[in-house]
């Protein structure tokens, strides 16, 4: 069992950056890849950015490859995910998630938190 919570969420301008944090508690946080997915208003969920248990390998959606980073802190059971040149597209509720899964190009975690909004003003 994991529990995710994420942190870091607010209000932007256009342009500007944000870092959101997602602590996991239970074990073994390294054998577990983790993710970002987001909702944006009146959309789907939509995957952003993945990285293995032992960070060496990311994947992200093309529509943030270049502004958004992924990254891990395994010894604070902390992931995180960087974002820059924010746009108001970008305006969602973002997800942590989590499953034992290191495969990058399929992600139906298992484990989520309860997600942190975003809002970017134009």
């Amino acid at each position: 069992q994991v529990q995710l919570v994420e942190s870091g969420g607010g209000l932007v301008q256009a342009g500007g950056s944000l870092r959101l944090s997602c602590a996991a508690s239970g074990r073994a946080f390294s054998n577990y890849a983790m993710d970002w997915f987001r909702q944006r208003p009146g959309k789907e969920r939509e995957f952003v950015a993945a990285i293995t248990g032992s960070g060496g390998t990311t994947y992200y959606a093309d529509s943030v490859r270049g502004r958004f980073t992924i990254s891990r802190d395994n010894a604070k059971n902390t992931v995180y995910l960087q974002m820059k040149r924010l746009k108001p597209e970008d305006t969602a509720v973002y997800y942590c998630a989590a499953d034992i899964s290191q495969n990058m190009a399929i992600r139906t975690p298992r484990y989520w938190g309860q997600g942190t909004q975003v809002t970017v003003s134009s």
